[in-house]
């Protein structure tokens, strides 16, 4: 298959061939030049770090993005870092306009979709799938955009109030809120299978923003080497040099941390990537024992994590690829036997490049997420949603004594105020411009897991 390049895998999403796509070579950055990046705010970083992976575009125009997407929507304190312990600090990624980790990433998409629309005269329509916060980050992005229309997914039932509303209140006649009866992996394999439908999605323009889209993973690996950097701006150069960042990941669908492994194959000093599951812990069993055993909708679990009840992991699927030395046929022939049998033995790779990868996995449990949460509350005054709960768990579980830890949050707690409640006593404050949120009308379609009907209805509501 010809390389593609980073504009047409924008639009594109998936593969030709229903495949998710890989850089075909992994740029490499040295220390001394991350060094050069120290000074620099978050948008500029942002520049330096996507610009390693976009490279046909004018650099002028991807700074004009950057500074559009990293604007006036976030606090002014970007992404902070803050300390809980001597060990533990938090990344905080949960500034944007919808309060997830997801901003940080679909904010940049949406202005580099549009940004490449516009320049080639052409439309998209958006499909996606979410078990909570893309697909809210991915409405506020794209939300009256005239040459996009939005298709999102989401399991009925499955999601926080405040996530419901936050999706479903959206008026713009651009955004459709698709409410799926199942569970996220539903969803997910609707969007695949239409994805690799070449004549439905050429016919319709169909491309995707969930984090199996490139575009997301670059631009999450720009805020793994802002924490670095952020971790240790107090470090003489001496230290600055022996540094090694170990990150503790909530992990569902599995692309924040392969931007983290992007991250370290890029050259960023990482000691470990900590992977942290919910109950619904194939990815933690697979780094586990080295076998991958995806889940069906029965034995998915609702958690009171819910963007991570998740059992088929879309973005493991590029990291088993550099797990077989980026062996395209290798990994063709590993997923057919997957789909076959319903499990894949992966031990002897992982073994092989354990000191490679340094993947590591932990799971935490609802009275975990508690703890995490009361924990996290008295030893720094902190309030941390369920699914940073979850990272913090297993950052204390797993971490050694030389390590330096940083959580990256997921999401603000007022987000999950029933968890908060039960693990505090009280909820996160809440101004009254959220408050409000809760009280405004939804609209939805929803619509059983049939992929005829998603492809009817898109077919009648697509932008043209």
């Amino acid at each position: 298959m010809e390389p593609a390049n980073f504009s047409d895998i924008l639009l594109e999403g998936l593969a030709p061939d229903g495949g998710l796509v890989v850089p075909k070579e992994v740029p490499h950055v040295e220390l001394s030049e991350i060094e050069s990046w120290r000074g620099l705010a978050y948008p500029q970083l942002a520049v330096k770090v996507i610009g390693k992976l976009w490279t046909d575009i004018d650099i002028a125009d991807l700074e004009g993005i950057c500074e559009r997407a990293y604007g006036a929507q976030f606090s002014n304190d970007i992404v902070p870092l803050r300390k809980i312990d001597e060990q533990i600090t938090l990344v905080g990624l949960s500034e944007g306009p919808t309060l997830a980790f997801k901003d940080m990433a679909m904010q940049f998409l949406g202005e580099a979709i549009p940004y490449v629309l516009t320049k080639r005269g052409q439309t998209l329509n958006i499909l996606g799938a979410t078990s909570g916060d893309t697909g809210s980050a991915a409405e506020y992005a794209f939300r009256s955009q005239p040459n996009v229309a939005v298709f999102m997914l989401s399991p009925q039932g499955r999601m926080s109030e405040f996530q419901r509303a936050q999706m479903y209140s959206l008026p713009d006649e651009n955004i459709h809120n698709i409410a799926v009866e199942g569970v996220f992996d539903d969803c997910q394999n609707m969007v695949k299978e239409l994805n690799g439908d070449l004549e439905f999605k050429a016919a319709n323009t169909l491309g995707t923003v969930n984090s199996i889209n490139l575009g997301r993973v670059a631009a999450q690996v720009a805020y793994y080497f802002w924490a670095w950097l952020r971790a240790t701006d107090a470090l003489d150069e001496a230290g600055r040099a022996e540094f090694e960042a170990t990150f503790s990941v909530p992990s569902g669908n599995f692309g924040n941390i392969f931007s983290g492994h992007l991250a370290g194959q890029m050259g960023l000093p990482v000691r470990r990537l900590l992977l942290a599951t919910n109950e619904n812990n194939v990815l933690e069993e697979f780094f586990r024992t080295g076998v991958y055993r995806p889940r069906n909708r029965e034995n998915t679990l609702a958690t009171s994590s819910p963007s991570m009840d998740i059992s088929k992991a879309s973005n493991l699927e590029r990291f088993v690829y550099h797990l077989l030395g980026s062996d395209a046929h290798r990994l063709r022939e590993a997923w057919e036997k997957l789909d076959a049998t319903g499990s894949l033995d992966l031990s002897a790779e992982l073994e092989r490049f354990a000191s490679e990868f340094r993947i590591v996995s932990g799971k935490s449990t609802h009275n975990d997420r508690l703890a995490a949460i009361t924990w996290v509350h008295e030893t720094s005054g902190e309030i941390i949603d369920p699914h940073t709960a979850d990272g913090v768990t297993v950052a204390r579980e797993l971490a050694e004594p030389v390590e330096n830890v940083l959580v990256l949050e997921t999401a603000k707690p007022q987000k999950f105020a029933d968890t908060v409640i039960e693990a505090l006593g009280f909820e996160a404050p809440v101004g009254e411009e959220l408050a409000d949120l809760l009280g405004r009308p939804q609209r939805t379609v929803d619509m059983a897991d049939d992929s005829q009907v998603l492809r009817d209805y898109i077919t009648e509501h697509a932008v043209r």
